[in-house]
């Protein structure tokens, strides 16, 4: 498939059980992938090779298992498909777009390093699967201003409560960094740290504060909710997030899983074709 006046070529490797979910992704509208990318300031990328990968897979042992898909470079994405369902993503075609904002920063860092916190922030904001207009500000109000290193350490800590904080306030972050400085910001940023400055350098260029003040103008704007007892403790404030970020997505995960038992039907009824992995 090829994007309306970019090239575009997309392998799909799946083993004979996940033919059906290989058609599926073979199946998304280019275009509608570029449109995605191009309201960050990100282009398609010309060629990606995805793998999908079954659970009972080597590499799928050597993965954390809440970890549903991993892009790597420019051109390669892993997706484990039999994880769809849980956080941060909400469907097959959300795992995909989450990724290819993962390659599409890459290609326009130009081989430049850009934070997690900055990949990932800007993955969600793009792929939008976390309800970030509403469901996300119990939690954000009442973040106690941390600062960008508390949640680079969150990611950092590999335990799904604390990696789920993290993907919240860089989503709070990039969110409120777009909404104040333009959605395509993410893509000029990235753009300065190709052309030879350090991150927070080219953020700073770009936006006219620095992170640290970005992410504190993000939690004021997020602190409406006052009426939450706010913990001041480090220990305890993490607590408070983690509850509240469980109770805005129950509903959610629910949801998530109704979809996963209809897409597992459509799988059992439909015919395997081979494909080679």
């Amino acid at each position: 498939m090829a994007a309306a006046g970019q090239p575009f070529d997309l392998k799909v490797d799946a083993p004979p059980a996940l033919a059906g979910v290989a058609a599926r992704v073979a199946a998304m509208d280019p275009d509608s992938l570029a449109r995605a990318l191009s309201s960050a300031g990100l282009d398609l990328p010309p060629a990606v090779h995805l793998i999908l990968v079954g659970d009972e897979h080597p590499v799928a042992g050597r993965t954390p298992t809440w970890i549903a898909g991993q892009a790597f470079g420019t051109d390669t994405i892993i997706i484990y498909p039999q994880r769809i369902g849980s956080y941060p993503y909400d469907s097959l075609e959300s795992v995909v777009l989450h990724e290819f904002v993962h390659l599409a920063l890459n290609v326009r860092a130009g081989g430049g390093v850009l934070p997690r916190w900055f990949h990932e922030g800007v993955a969600v904001s793009v792929e939008s699967g976390w309800g970030i207009g509403s469901q996300a500000r119990l939690l954000w109000a009442a973040a106690h201003d941390p600062a960008i290193n508390d949640v680079a350490m969150l990611f950092e800590s590999g335990a799904i409560p604390e990696t789920t904080t993290a993907y919240l306030l860089s989503a709070a972050l990039i969110e409120d960094v777009r909404r104040r400085h333009g959605l395509a910001v993410p893509g000029a940023i990235a753009a300065r740290v190709a052309a030879g400055d350090v991150f927070d350098v080219a953020f700073a260029r770009e936006t006219g504060e620095t992170v640290n003040e970005a992410a504190a103008q993000a939690w004021r704007v997020y602190r409406g909710l006052r009426w939450l007892p706010i913990i001041t403790s480090a220990s305890g404030l993490w607590g408070a997030i983690l509850v509240l970020a469980v109770i805005a997505f129950a509903v959610r995960i629910r949801r998530r899983w109704q979809r996963r038992r209809v897409w597992d039907e459509e799988e059992r009824n439909q015919p395997m074709h081979e494909v080679d992995l």
